[in-house]
């Protein structure tokens, strides 16, 4: 650890449970699953018809809508969220700030809604009817600049595409702008909508999506014995981090420590996770390190958790290598349980959890827990939220194609 404290002083969300973040927490304890029969296109005919949808979302709540119409639809779920973390932190930015904060979101396919719609025009109706916005719609930088736009951020903006990895990896980039001292404050997460029928029937090809269309309420599976593969979701986590002087000086409301983060990666497939976990297990022990934390001072693990079947294993078998007897003890969930994998954001939404498990001194569970499964025998609190009074140091994991690994570690602020 160097430099400047890091600290969160507010939090915004879009997801598949709940257009706030109080929503989306009430949900998360309830248990509530965002996974429904697909209504943004016809996918009946289709292997997998399920996903987690944002569902009521009105860009013309957050934004003027004639600017929302210039944008796609994972750049409106950032602008939301990325609103409703400034409100939450109380931060305004002005001429006096603007170069002193930083807009730091990611993504994992950007605006690819954008190049299927657009190429489909290409094909049927011809060049001439080809929209000139494509290039502006579709680039994943989009949800970061649009944010800087929007709010008027003028320090770095800053986009990662780091696949399942991104939303923890936009946290650790943005500790280390704010512990250098570069910027005062910035607003971080990641942001993705890339539920359409190209991306889909893609994913569903590789057999990485779960198939259970006749209940999609409990497909997502993280850690069962019959999980069989991840579900779909969309959405979007923002996180307003501020390094402490800042935060005390402008008397904010401090609700966790950023205390540390690393990120590794596997050399070892493009989809696959090393199986011998000790790619992630360095990150995680990296990440403890950075914390200035023993791996035996962890208190609950707010775990990637897909529900695929190789890694649900391999993430567990990393959190035994990494916490030794300690991963017994300790609880471990997965919110895709209920929201489903939102791929660049699911680190975001994942981090929001976190830091509201050591606000509130509990921890959401993991529906849909039906058979145990002798691979993955950690405690993954089934079913049930868990009162946990003395919470203080908590990891986030994020795990991306092509082995990419990001942990953070967020701690109970103490001053």
């Amino acid at each position: 650890m160097y430099g400047h404290r890091v600290v969160v002083t507010g939090l915004g969300v879009i997801s598949p449970i709940g257009l706030t973040v109080d929503d989306y927490w009430r949900n998360l304890l309830a248990g509530v699953s965002g996974v429904a029969k697909i209504a943004s296109f016809d996918a009946e005919e289709l292997p997998v018809n399920i996903a987690a949808e944002v569902k009521h979302f009105d860009p013309g709540d957050f934004m003027d809508r004639k600017a929302a119409r210039r944008m796609e639809r994972f750049s409106q779920f950032s602008i939301a969220a990325a609103g409703q973390a400034l409100a939450d932190a109380g931060l305004e930015i002005n001429a006096a700030n603007a170069w002193d904060v930083g807009a730091i979101i990611a993504t994992g396919g950007g605006g690819i809604r954008a190049v299927a719609d657009e190429a489909q025009v290409l094909v049927t109706r011809g060049w001439e009817r080809v929209g000139p916005m494509m290039v502006p719609l579709m680039i994943p930088n989009m949800a970061s600049c649009q944010v800087s736009m929007h709010y008027g951020i003028k320090g770095p903006v800053v986009t990662n595409t780091a696949a399942c990895a991104a939303g923890v990896y936009s946290l650790f980039e943005a500790l280390h702008f704010l512990r250098r001292g570069d910027i005062v404050a910035a607003v971080t997460g990641g942001t993705e909508s890339a539920i359409l029928p190209l991306a889909f029937i893609s994913m569903a090809r590789t057999g990485a999506l779960s198939r259970r269309n006749d209940d999609p309420q409990t497909a997502s599976r993280p850690f069962d014995l019959d999980r069989d593969g991840f579900v779909f979701g969309e959405g979007a986590g923002v996180l307003v981090l501020e390094t402490l002087e800042h935060a005390q000086a402008r008397g904010a409301r401090i609700l966790a420590e950023l205390a540390g983060a690393s990120i590794t990666g596997d050399a070892y497939h493009v989809s696959a996770p090393e199986p011998s976990g000790e790619s992630a297990r360095r990150a995680i022990v990296q990440a403890i390190r950075d914390a200035n934390l023993q791996p035996e001072e962890i208190d609950y693990v707010c775990a990637h958790g897909t529900g695929t079947p190789l890694n649900d294993s391999t993430e567990t078998k990393a959190l035994k290598l990494a916490l030794g007897e300690h991963a017994y003890r300790i609880p471990v969930s997965s919110v895709k349980s209920m929201v489903g994998h939102l791929l660049g954001a699911a680190g975001a939404l994942s981090a929001v959890a976190a830091v509201k498990s050591i606000e509130m001194g509990c921890v959401p569970p993991t529906i849909n827990q039906f058979t145990p499964d002798p691979e993955c025998d950690l405690d993954y609190v089934p079913w049930k939220p868990r009162h946990a009074p003395n919470l203080r140091n908590v990891i986030v994991s994020g795990f991306g194609f092509g082995g990419q690994n990001s942990v953070a570690v967020f701690k109970k602020f103490d001053a």
